[in-house]
């Protein structure tokens, strides 16, 4: 796969075929989401993106039947001589089953020109595309259990904005908007979060999600709101603080303390208490007071914390850009660019 001619307008697109089966479907009331509806919503993006004139989608493959769904609908799409959708091409790479896929998959793109990705999966799976990618425009879709970074919207409708924007009818000082993000150092190993850092007594990663709010020692967000499902609720409860704010929160766990109760995961509402909280400022490292245990991001036990491991967490207004699909379909409207697009175009 060579990196595409400068005029040749390319977008990425990530279905995450883990998203969405952890084990919050044992221990809460999380949904499943199913292969056939991750293949449908990438056809319904595949619309929008051919009819305004995207050439090309770069698709990571998968094994569990997502690709050979979109691989079916392409010809009959073709077969039907329906409206145009773009060329698809899948990123030649060894699947191994992991978040690393993810993040090859989005540098081949990177490097492939793409002007930005559609990622479908949770907050993890966003987690790992913007980690892997930091400067490159997301569009976000929510495939996972507890979403709060990724948009829970129409496929179509996210479709239609990231086709506006990569084929510059709307420019990237409308069409995106920038995010916090949390930075983990312990010893050498620096990580990434989107919304929340949790400090749990758990000290294997085991089977990673966090689902047992008695175990939750220290809790880090990016930004806290009260309707959000996940572990930034508890955070939500005592100091809730924005998306956009230029600040985070921290919230420390004990016996004793203001009692709360708040949804982590679909259908589970624990009760803890909260012993402090304060706001967090940019730029400063934060001291994780627990020495053994293990850390998750994102709702996800990534790090164990051995022998009395120092570790500490920064708040950053520098994140991840995001595609902000309501300001950008507005603009598309004021400026009229979508009475510019002849129904019978097609993409070369």
């Amino acid at each position: 796969m060579s990196p595409s001619p400068s005029s040749e307008i390319v977008v990425g697109l990530i279905a995450n075929p883990a998203s969405g089966r952890d084990i919050r479907r044992l221990t809460a009331k999380a949904s499943v989401f199913p292969t056939a509806e991750k293949a449908n919503m990438v056809q319904r993006l595949l619309g929008p993106l051919g009819q305004l004139g995207v050439h090309r989608v770069l698709m990571m493959p998968d094994a569990t039947g997502i690709a050979a769904g979109v691989i079916r609908a392409i010809r009959t799409h073709h077969a039907q001589r329906l409206p145009p959708w773009p060329l698809v091409e899948f990123v030649e790479m060894t699947l191994e089953d992991g978040a690393a896929d993810s993040e090859r998959a989005a540098r081949a793109m990177a490097e492939a020109g793409a002007r930005l990705i559609v990622v479908l999966g949770g907050d993890g799976t966003h987690r790992n595309v913007a980690g892997a990618v930091p400067e490159m425009p997301l569009a976000t879709l929510s495939s996972g259990t507890n979403n709060v970074f990724p948009d829970l919207r129409e496929a179509t409708v996210t479709g239609l904005a990231a086709a506006l924007y990569a084929t510059g009818r709307v420019p990237a000082e409308i069409a995106l908007k920038r995010n916090k993000c949390l930075h983990v150092r312990v010893g050498e190993r620096h990580e990434l979060a989107l919304v929340d850092v949790c400090v749990t007594r758990m000290t294997h990663v085991g089977a990673r999600a966090v689902w047992s709010g008695d175990t939750i020692e220290e809790l880090f967000v990016a930004f806290a709101e009260p309707d959000a499902i996940g572990l930034s609720s508890i955070a939500a409860m005592v100091e809730p603080v924005g998306r956009q704010e230029p600040a985070g929160a921290f919230v420390r766990c004990g016996s004793e303390g203001r009692p709360v109760w708040a949804p982590i995961a679909p259908g589970l509402l624990t009760h803890l208490r909260v012993t402090g909280s304060d706001r967090m400022r940019p730029g400063i490292d934060y001291l994780v007071a627990t020495r053994q245990g293990s850390i998750a991001l994102d709702g996800e036990r990534e790090i164990e914390l051995i022998d009395g491991d120092s570790a500490e967490v920064r708040l950053s207004l520098d994140g991840p850009r995001t595609l902000d699909v309501s300001a950008t379909l507005r603009e598309a409207v004021r400026s009229g660019v979508l009475g510019d697009v002849a129904p019978e175009a097609t993409a070369p």
